[in-house]
């Protein structure tokens, strides 16, 4: 994706259910070389109520300021790349080698 967009990624964000699953996390970031942030797992409700709580003029500010409430009131957990042996074994398990 960096090649395609020209932009420089620092992390994978995966919001919503897979966000529950460690291991499709930690594989994730394994796999990327990137750390992985999961959350919030309710991503859809979440960004669908701050919209219209700002419509409706309950929260202000900008993309920015939305993104840190939702960082300041959701648990995000965060995954780091490792040696990729857990890669490894998944994908051993995976084929039953």
């Amino acid at each position: 994706m960096q090649d395609l967009s020209g932009r420089q990624v620092d992390a994978v964000h995966i919001v919503g259910g897979g966000a529950r699953n460690a291991l499709l996390c930690q594989l994730t970031a394994d796999a990327c070389g990137l750390p992985v942030l999961a959350g919030p797992v309710e991503a859809t409700a979440i960004g669908n109520l701050l919209v219209q709580a700002r419509a409706a003029g309950v929260v202000g500010g900008d993309l920015a300021a939305l993104r840190r409430l939702v960082r300041q009131t959701q648990r995000i957990v965060r995954y780091e790349p490792g040696d990729g042996s857990g890669t490894a074994r998944a994908a051993e398990r995976r084929v039953g080698v």
